[in-house]
C-alpha cells in the first residue's frame, strides 16, 4: 500500500516510555509504572473485600496471596511469550529471560502463572479454589487496563494500517530514519484492548460482585465469566491489530490463545452452575 501524502495530519507519536530517565535507556519506566499500580490496585481491592465481610482472607492472607500472584503473573507472563511467541529466542540466549527492561510479557501466558498461583495457594491455606478465582478475577482488569496504556505510551503493539480519523503515526512500526510522511497511520489498538480488556470488565465484575450473590452462591462464575469477557475482547481487538508473530491456523496467536481462554470461561461458568446447590421453594404465604 503506498503511503498516503497527507498522513501526517493524523496524531505522530511522540511519548517517552520513561517517566523519569535518569541516564540513558535507564528509569522509571511507565510498563514497569502499570504492573506496580496494577498490584496496588489489587492488593486494594482485596482489602476492601476482607473489610466488607465479602472475602474469606484476612488482611495478612491478602499480602501472601498477592506475593504470589506476583511470581506467578512475573514468572508466567515472561516465560509464556517465549514460548508462545519467540521460542527461538530464548533457545539461542537463555540468559535473555532476564532482560526484562527490553520488554517480552505474554497476557496468555500470565493467565496460567496465575492459575498456578491460586492452586498452590488454595492449598497452602486451605481456602476454596473456586472462590479464590473469583477474588482474583476481580481484581486483574486493573493491571490488564494499566498495561495496555502502557503499551500505548511505548508506541507497542500497534494496530493495522488504517485512515479513520484517530489513527496513530507509530514511528517504531516503521525503518529507523523513515521520514514521517512515508510512515502509514494505524490503529491505536493498545487503547481498544485497554478498554475491552481493562475498563470494561472492571466495571462488570466490581458491579457483580457487590450488586449480587453471584461470588457467594456459585462460587467460580465470576471467573469464568472474566474469562470469557477477556477472550472476546482480545479476539475483537486482533482483529484491528498488527499481528507480533507468525499466524496459527490463518488467525494471530492472540485469536488462537484466546479461543481456548473462552471455551474454559464458558465450560467454568456451566460447571459452577451445574455444582450450586439448589434453593427449595419459598412455603406458601411467603415472599421470595
Amino acid at each position: 500500500m503506498p503511503p498516503d501524502p497527507l498522513s501526517t495530519q493524523h496524531w505522530v507519536h511522540n511519548l517517552s516510555p520513561f517517566l523519569w530517565e535518569f541516564a540513558p535507556g535507564l528509569g522509571i519506566r511507565y510498563y514497569g509504572l502499570a504492573y506496580v499500580l496494577g498490584f496496588v490496585a489489587g492488593y486494594w481491592l482485596l482489602n476492601r473485600y476482607s473489610r466488607a465481610g465479602r472475602s474469606p482472607l484476612t488482611p495478612e492472607s491478602n499480602g501472601d496471596l498477592l506475593f504470589s500472584l506476583v511470581l506467578g503473573v512475573l514468572l508466567g507472563g515472561r516465560l509464556g511469550y517465549f514460548l508462545l511467541y519467540a521460542p527461538g529466542a530464548l533457545l539461542a540466549s537463555p540468559l535473555t529471560f532476564f532482560r526484562v527492561w527490553d520488554g517480552g510479557m505474554a497476557s496468555h501466558g500470565g493467565f496460567v502463572g496465575v492459575l498456578i498461583a491460586l492452586v498452590w495457594f488454595a492449598r497452602q491455606s486451605r481456602t476454596s479454589a473456586w472462590t479464590l478465582a473469583d477474588l482474583i478475577a476481580t481484581i486483574t482488569p486493573p493491571g490488564l487496563l494499566l498495561g495496555r496504556l502502557a503499551n500505548f505510551i511505548n508506541g507497542e503493539l500497534w494496530g493495522n494500517v488504517s485512515q479513520v480519523p484517530w489513527a496513530v503515526i507509530f514511528p517504531l512500526s516503521a525503518d529507523p530514519g523513515t521520514p514521517v510522511a512515508a510512515i502509514p497511520p494505524r490503529h491505536p489498538s493498545q487503547l481498544y484492548e485497554a478498554g475491552l480488556e481493562g475498563l470494561l470488565p472492571l466495571f462488570y465484575l466490581q458491579l457483580r460482585f457487590w450488586r449480587s450473590r453471584t461470588a457467594q452462591d456459585r462460587p467460580g462464575q465470576l471467573a469464568g465469566e472474566f474469562l470469557v469477557l477477556y477472550a472476546v475482547g482480545r479476539i475483537i481487538c486482533e482483529q484491528f491489530r498488527e499481528p507480533d508473530a507468525a499466524l496459527i491456523a490463518g488467525v494471530s496467536r492472540g485469536t488462537f490463545y484466546s479461543v481456548f481462554l473462552l471455551i474454559a470461561g464458558i465450560l467454568t461458568i456451566f460447571y459452577t452452575r451445574w455444582r450450586a446447590p439448589r434453593r427449595a421453594p419459598p412455603a406458601a404465604g411467603t415472599r421470595p
